[in-house]
């Protein structure tokens, strides 16, 4: 249950009026070849109205970044793609991930896909990235309310969506071996838990109902949702105000502390973060504080060039990242805790970097990273009740994986169409109207 988004978050942001064309023409008026229909008594018409407003964008001659794509509103930056493509590989890794983990018994040495868990932090690179790119050069024309209001819309819808998914499931996975609790758990109390996730507070210990000791024991990877809010109220009231030497410091401090987690963890590892005690909140604020900031620097400081297939070359690095086989074994933990504070702190940011420098080519490739990203954050923040349902049925039953991959395959396919179908039919839609309702800005 390690892994986020951003992120997870993985997001659209901007910093100025997006260049338009709006002309309010019938249909026979359009530009075509040879038409010359708008010529002469066409202009004279009371009725035909053509309205142009060209307001200068400096972002649209961005090489590495492309036009908007789903943006929430109508004054954000051009995306990157080939990042939020990036994510959507990540996230994808994260269900495989969970599917294999079913199967390890909890024993991290013999996990497949060993450093899935590894995605969080990755996500937490991205969102400091893209927050620095989207927010940092408009302080002066926007304020801090204007800030979280833009963040909380951009992420919240789903946080919302995620407990009610879970809360919908959790009865389901009930499980006298795994979570023998859950069918003792009155509706009132789920209910009451399900309202306290959609706020994303931490669930107090005498209301986590499942038994794993998580904050939002209805949608596990919510946790990592909660520390990007911490990163982002960080951001905008002090680290924003930071100099590049500054921020510096900030970055070393926290890679050395992630250092230190990772290589005397007892388990070799930076796994955790997801439960309410001093440990634990520690795991969790010591693997947000160095990536989402490693990110931002990399911002400001970055200047991305122009590198051929990064796409492809960031997704393969990414893959192998998430999959290495565990280092070290049992008896040299601390090497495996090396792999994985060194790969949050020189990989991800190089990922990051080589996907930054690229651009996406080609309708079908186009297609590909834009589906990706638009998947990622919702399929991150939704897939876990599935996994709770899956696992329960798995441990009941005895299923080994052998036998169980047919029903793991479906669980990712309706892990995805369910991601998919609440992106589409909901967070969109409501994103859009939460921004005209709140933002007064007209949407895309």
């Amino acid at each position: 249950m390690s892994s986020s988004n951003n992120n997870s978050n993985l997001h659209s942001h901007s910093n100025h009026e997006a260049q338009s064309v709006t002309w309010n023409l019938k249909p026979e008026t359009q530009f075509l070849p040879g038409n010359h229909y708008l010529h002469g008594a066409f202009f004279r018409r009371r009725r035909q109205r053509i309205l142009i407003i060209l307001i200068k964008t400096p972002q649209a001659f961005n090489m590495n970044s492309t036009n908007k794509h789903l943006s929430t509103f109508s004054d954000s930056k051009s995306h990157y793609e080939i990042l939020d493509g990036l994510r959507g590989v990540a996230a994808v890794m994260v269900v495989i991930f969970h599917f294999f983990e079913t199967f390890s018994g909890g024993n991290h040495l013999k996990q497949i896909m060993n450093h899935g868990y590894l995605a969080v932090d990755f996500f937490f690179v991205l969102s400091g990235f893209v927050i620095g790119y989207a927010y940092d050069d408009r302080w002066g024309k926007m304020t801090l309310k204007d800030f979280f209001k833009r963040r909380l819309i951009r992420l919240h819808p789903m946080i919302i969506m995620g407990m009610i998914i879970g809360a919908i499931g959790f009865y389901f996975s009930a499980s006298p071996i795994l979570f023998p609790g859950i069918a003792s758990v009155p509706v009132w109390k789920l209910l009451l838990v399900m309202l306290i996730g959609f706020t994303l507070l931490p669930v107090p210990p005498s209301l986590e109902i499942r038994g794993w000791g998580e904050m939002h024991p209805l949608d596990g990877p919510a946790w990592s949702l909660f520390f990007e809010y911490v990163a982002n109220i960080l951001y905008a009231l002090f680290i924003r105000k930071f100099s590049k030497k500054a921020l510096a410091v900030l970055v070393f401090l926290a890679g050395a502390a992630l250092i230190h987690l990772a290589v005397t963890s007892p388990n070799g590892d930076v796994i955790g973060g997801w439960s309410v005690n001093p440990e634990q909140l520690r795991v969790g604020l010591t693997r947000l504080m160095y990536p989402f900031f490693a990110g931002l620097l990399l911002s400001r400081i970055a200047q991305p060039g122009r590198i051929k297939y990064a796409f492809l070359w960031a997704s393969l690095l990414v893959i192998v990242a998430l999959s290495f086989p565990r280092v070290g074994g049992s008896e040299h933990l601390w090497m495996n805790g090396l792999y994985d504070s060194l790969t949050i702190i020189i990989v991800f940011p190089l990922i990051v970097y080589i996907g930054a420098s690229g651009k996406v080519t080609g309708k079908f490739a186009t297609r590909i990273t834009r589906f990706l990203g638009d998947l990622s954050y919702p399929l991150y923040i939704t897939h876990y009740p599935l996994i709770y349902i899956f696992t329960a049925w798995v441990v009941d039953n005895q299923v080994p994986m052998s036998k169980a991959w047919p029903v793991g395959v479906l669980m990712i396919v309706s892990a995805i169409a369910i991601a998919y179908g609440a992106m589409k039919l909901y967070d969109v839609p409501v994103r859009n109207w939460l921004a005209k309702r709140f933002m007064h800005k007209t949407v895309k």
